[in-house]
């Protein structure tokens, strides 16, 4: 079925705190969004998802808060396709630049119909922790307090930026999901520092996984291997750079389609297709070049259209903030 998703106003997108390498250059200095290309990609990206039956809904831009444009942080909902109504959302707890967003989602989640429950460890929502097959994925990585520090080199300094989701939240997500098994995948390179930069679960049961396997530990790499064996398809690294993983999947008039970066090689788009499986194209570089997020990223899935709560409130509240009520066929 059609999905409903979250989708950030583009706004106030720019880079304030740099918290990733994709947001610094070189010498390691922040770097400046094109607003305008923002702006005309994310409306691109919006358009060709409602033209596919996705149903968006759109979270207002707040000054000093970039990083709304990135709602797949906000936490997760579970069960993502249950029965209407039926699941809670589990609010992330992000890293301190981004922890005022919580507060955001919060109302309006709770405005959609939700239940919201936080998390307490660091932990940052369905970036880090999705359904594959008959597995949840929960992907972590060592936190650090983000700094620069020496080097021998040039520049001489290099940037500390460290991952996003503690292993120990898994002490409280575990039991969200139970009976079903968590796989503990660690990551291992900081510029894709959320578990949907290197792994995407696609198909009709999401049993297929694109991984980039040289994203993760040695371990992690077996780990996958051993579970997913034929259904694992490794990414190259110019597809991975790409953010490859970082798509979306719904369906359309009975059709499987999976949103992806536009510049992926002929040779993945043939995998996805030998699946049963319809790439999609979007040009979102800008996120992706400025902000370390391309298409998953900037989407929060809410399950099926059909499954949304049903209460009179939730109904007007989901009109009021759809994409097509505030921007139109047409947007600028």
């Amino acid at each position: 079925m059609p999905r409903t998703i979250l989708m950030g106003d583009p706004t106030h997108f720019s880079v304030v705190g740099g918290a990733n390498p994709h947001t610094r250059n070189i010498l390691g200095a922040r770097k400046r969004v094109d607003a305008d290309r923002a702006r005309e990609q994310w409306h691109g990206l919006a358009r060709a998802l409602t033209s596919h039956g996705v149903e968006i809904h759109v979270i207002e831009a707040h000054p000093g808060l970039p990083g709304l444009v990135y709602p797949a942080n906000a936490g997760f909902l579970y069960p993502l396709d249950g029965e209407k109504g039926s699941g809670r959302f589990y609010l992330a707890n992000l890293l301190p630049s981004r922890a005022r967003e919580r507060e955001v989602y919060r109302p309006f989640l709770e405005k959609m119909g939700y239940e919201t429950i936080p998390i307490g460890n660091r932990f940052e929502g369905e970036a880090d922790f999705f359904p594959a097959g008959d597995n949840m994925i929960f992907t972590y990585g060592t936190i650090e307090r983000q700094r620069f520090v020496a080097r021998w080199g040039l520049p001489p300094w290099r940037r500390i930026y460290g991952f996003r989701s503690t292993l120990a939240a898994l002490d409280e997500l575990a039991p969200v999901v139970a009976p079903r098994s968590v796989l503990r995948i660690q990551l291992c390179l900081e510029a894709h520092y959320h578990g949907d930069t290197v792994l995407c679960s696609f198909g009709p049961r999401r049993e297929f996984l694109l991984a980039y396997l040289e994203g993760l530990t040695a371990a992690s790499r077996e780990l996958l291997r051993e579970q997913y064996g034929r259904n694992l398809i490794a990414l190259g690294r110019r597809d991975a750079e790409l953010y490859a993983a970082n798509s979306f999947q719904t369906d359309y008039a009975g059709r499987l389609l999976l949103f992806m970066p536009e510049g992926i090689s002929d040779e993945l788009q043939s995998e996805v297709r030998t699946r049963g499986v319809e790439p999609v194209l979007v040009n979102v570089s800008e996120f992706l070049a400025k902000g370390g997020g391309s298409i998953k990223c900037m989407i929060l899935d809410l399950g099926p259209v059909e499954r949304q709560p049903a209460t009179p409130a939730a109904i007007a509240f989901r009109h009021e903030r759809s994409y097509r009520r505030l921007f139109g066929a047409s947007p600028g």
